[in-house]
């Protein structure tokens, strides 16, 4: 069982939980004092109130969108997925973008993104000259059917 530290830089953070015993990720609350309307096409970046502290340099944190914020509002990280190095510190904040065609507004304590915690594979790297074959091989987008 690994263990993540959690540190509260204010008073009024959440601490990040999960929804259901079978939540991959914790759900991010919004850790700000008034509502934050975000125009259609516009970003904005909102603090979570806290930092974290992963358990080793093979783990990290990423942040994700919560599915009913991206398909019901168009509300989505800004990066896709935002990554939390585990050396990073500071506090974990979230930019989300709004993808839809009205205005939204981010509440106080609104669960806003989810957090994953994640393994980390550091490889060694070899430069070669020479790459296996594969039935794919170097066939890009859409190479392997449509459906």
């Amino acid at each position: 069982m690994f263990t993540l530290k959690i540190k509260k830089l204010s008073e009024n953070a959440i601490i990040p939980k999960r929804a259901t015993e079978g939540s991959a990720g914790m759900d991010l609350y919004a850790c700000i004092d008034e509502p934050v309307t975000i125009e259609s096409g516009d970003l904005k970046l909102i603090p979570t109130g806290i930092a974290i502290e992963l358990p080793d340099n093979n783990t990290a944190a990423f942040v994700f969108a919560r599915s009913g914020l991206g398909i019901k509002h168009g509300i989505a990280p800004s990066n896709a997925v935002g990554v939390i190095d585990s050396d990073y510190r500071g506090e974990v904040c979230v930019g989300l973008t709004n993808h839809g065609k009205e205005p939204f507004t981010i509440e106080p304590d609104m669960r806003i993104a989810q957090l994953v915690l994640m393994p980390v594979i550091i490889p060694k790297i070899e430069i070669t000259g020479e790459l296996g074959t594969t039935v794919r091989d170097a066939g890009g987008f859409g190479s392997t059917g449509i459906n």
